[in-house]
């Protein structure tokens, strides 16, 4: 909750700065809602038991908001815990030449079909080397470990497949050299297409754009593919791109009248180093990270896709021999608070449990 009120405070203190027609609409919304989180100004409740009174107020819900960030991911874990198969995966994770990260910013409506463009390319891959599908999430990130604007992907993928013509599961290994190809073609045939059909602003012309597209094209990309994991390994570690403020909250130093001092990871030094920004370049950082609206945090395909889902989940949980989980209960409000702060806020000083008595609606 701490992490929450300093972010709150830097937006309250810049609010001149960003809360105007010019800003994007999504941060402006966003950043509204972490100011608001908490207060009279989303509505509230009012709990009472014999002896005493409580008045809790309304969260914001965004995906920009830590506290609010932090619980959603706790739930989005135990969700995928229980529906994914208990199966060995990898981590695969596709970068871009950094020459496209300005693409890129000046076009954020083509940040939305990365992980399609992503997923198609492993698919693609597997089905013409295995002939199988697999289970694939695709998690979308824009920064790096600077907080430049770095758009990657992290991505889940089974090590395994079910070929369903003869309902087996088939194990794979993946081969870096053959995905980095697959990608490398999949996201700059994609770029292509969207120059030729000029959907893409740039302060490159036409022209520089083609060129830069071919050299990228022939020289090989970087991506990684880790060692065989657990589903719940790669869970934590995915959680903390999701739902979360790109910044990290928690390593800040220091919040002065106009500066903020933080830490941030050099990962090609491999050490943290310590940076002192204005209170402005804090939040114009913080505001190219969020996202659009109804851009998902993540997104799933292959087995894991809305329609196949249904037809394929039971089949290959038998033939994995496994038994299908239900989805995990949702968690009630004190529920959910408890198992995140160990508080239960609807217990009174005497033990005694508190009910509802009133709802205060949001302000006109």
């Amino acid at each position: 909750m701490l992490r929450n009120q300093s972010l709150k405070q830097i937006l309250i203190d810049t609010r001149e700065y960003w809360d105007h027609s010019g800003t994007r609409s999504s941060v402006r919304e966003n950043f509204l809602k972490i100011v608001e989180c908490g207060t009279l100004a989303l509505g509230a409740e009012i709990f009472a038991s014999e002896t005493e009174q409580v008045l809790v107020c309304h969260t914001c819900k965004s995906r920009t908001c830590p506290s609010c960030g932090y619980r959603a991911t706790g739930l989005w874990q135990e969700e995928l815990e229980a529906i994914l198969p208990d199966v060995s995966y990898v981590g695969i994770n596709f970068t871009m030449p950094s020459i496209f990260w300005p693409i890129f910013r000046q076009n954020r409506h083509l940040l939305n079909d990365l992980p399609a463009v992503a997923a198609s390319a492993i698919q693609r891959w597997v089905e013409n080397k295995y002939g199988v599908s697999v289970l694939l999430i695709v998690v979308p990130q824009t920064f790096g470990g600077l907080l430049n604007f770095n758009p990657h992907l992290h991505m889940l993928v089974s090590a395994g497949g079910l070929q369903e013509s003869e309902n087996i599961w088939i194990p794979l290994h993946f081969d870096i050299r053959e995905l980095m190809q697959m990608w490398r073609l999949a996201l700059s045939a994609y770029l292509w297409v969207a120059l030729q059909a000029k959907a893409l602003r740039s302060d490159l012309s036409t022209e520089q754009l083609k060129k830069v597209l071919k050299e990228q094209y022939r020289r090989p990309w970087i991506i990684y593919v880790s060692h065989y994991m657990s589903k719940r390994k790669f869970l934590r570690y995915a959680g903390r791109y999701i739902r979360r403020a790109a910044i990290p909250l928690s390593h800040i130093v220091k919040i002065g009248d106009r500066e903020v001092r933080l830490l941030v990871k050099d990962t090609k030094a491999k050490r943290r180093v310590e940076l002192l920004w204005s209170k402005e370049m804090f939040v114009d950082t913080l505001a190219e990270h969020v996202p659009d609206r109804y851009r998902h945090a993540m997104r799933y395909f292959g087995l894991l896709a809305s329609r196949p889902k249904r037809r394929t989940s039971a089949a290959l949980f038998a033939v994995l021999k496994q038994e299908q989980r239900p989805r995990p209960a949702p968690l009630s409000w004190p529920e959910l608070s408890f198992r995140t702060f160990g508080i239960n806020p609807l217990i009174d000083s005497c033990g005694q449990h508190m009910y509802r008595v009133e709802r205060l609606k949001t302000p006109a």
